[in-house]
């Protein structure tokens, strides 16, 4: 009995604890960081180009044009007076790597279920504008659809390509969210009845307790793993000049992910303790129970 009674106990302190690591990592908004000031230094040190009398700069742009070699990447066209070398269009960049990078703006941000911000004391200009009021600190993350998102000026058929992958990762976002809060209601409705099972001392509701501390794992995993999924299929999303990272760029996961991943790994070990407790119930002993005597029925009226 104090054994089983151990178990119940540790099950239900792993599962509070499990509760409030998942309960931080919903409300902080360290999920996904990126740091980009080395590539904003690149930048700097890419734009202060010398001015100066006895320094000339040459661009990429005015440099003569190399003959492209000829592999299975390049089309001949034309008839027996001349040959036309055509390459495909991803072999031409319309402007040096260097100059295409740094006309997009990154910033070293921290990005969470409910909000993306910029991160504290990593950016000067930033924390500047700011402080003056002119850009805000966090942006909501959007969990509807918007078509005023889309860029304008492109292509009909890239333009449906990011309406599909909008619609894609809306899906995954709204799937990390509704499975992480079925997990958190599932874990605590299970902890108030391993709570009042352990009180009664009843091994069917501890029992059910550890059932649904591990179905509330399963959505916590559910949920874990479609938020890695929507975290690369940004990374991956076509065209990748506007939604790719640069190499010098780092980013990676935060704290609150981990805070999740061990309020996952709790779940699933008070569930685990919680349904082995009721085996260590000592078994009840078969009372032997007087059976009433049948009274003789009464037939053809002899008794």
């Amino acid at each position: 009995m104090s054994a089983m009674r151990t178990l119940t106990v540790a099950g239900l302190f792993l599962s509070f604890c499990a509760l409030g690591l998942i309960a931080v990592a919903i409300c902080t908004d360290n999920w996904y960081e990126t740091d980009a000031r080395r590539h904003k230094e690149r930048c700097k040190n890419y734009s202060n180009k010398r001015n100066d009398p006895g320094f000339i700069y040459i661009s990429n742009q005015n440099l003569p044009l190399r003959m492209l070699p000829k592999e299975n990447n390049v089309e001949r066209k034309g008839s027996s007076g001349g040959v036309l070398l055509r390459a495909k269009r991803h072999f031409l960049p319309p402007a040096p790597a260097m100059e295409s990078l740094c006309s997009r703006q990154y910033n070293s941000t921290i990005s969470g279920l409910w909000r993306k911000c910029h991160r504290e004391g990593f950016d000067l200009e930033t924390e500047d504008l700011i402080f003056k009021g002119l850009v805000p600190r966090c942006t909501p993350i959007k969990y509807y659809y918007s078509s005023l998102a889309l860029p304008r000026h492109l292509s009909i058929n890239i333009t449906k390509t990011i309406g599909q992958d909008e619609w894609h990762a809306l899906h995954l976002q709204r799937m990390t969210a509704s499975f992480i809060g079925m997990a958190v209601s599932i874990i605590l409705f299970g902890w108030v009845i391993g709570a009042l099972g352990c009180c009664q001392q009843h091994d069917l509701m501890q029992y059910v307790a550890g059932l649904l501390f591990l179905m509330g794992g399963t959505c916590c995993i559910i949920s874990l793993c479609t938020c890695v999924s929507g975290i690369n299929f940004q990374l991956s999303r076509y065209p990748r000049y506007m939604y790719g990272i640069p190499e010098d760029i780092s980013h990676g996961y935060g704290w609150s992910m981990f805070c999740a991943w061990g309020g996952l790994g709790l779940t699933l070990l008070a569930g685990f303790l919680c349904t082995l407790a009721p085996s260590l119930y000592p078994p009840v002993p078969h009372t032997m129970v007087e059976r009433p005597q049948r009274k003789p029925r009464h037939e053809n009226g002899c008794v």
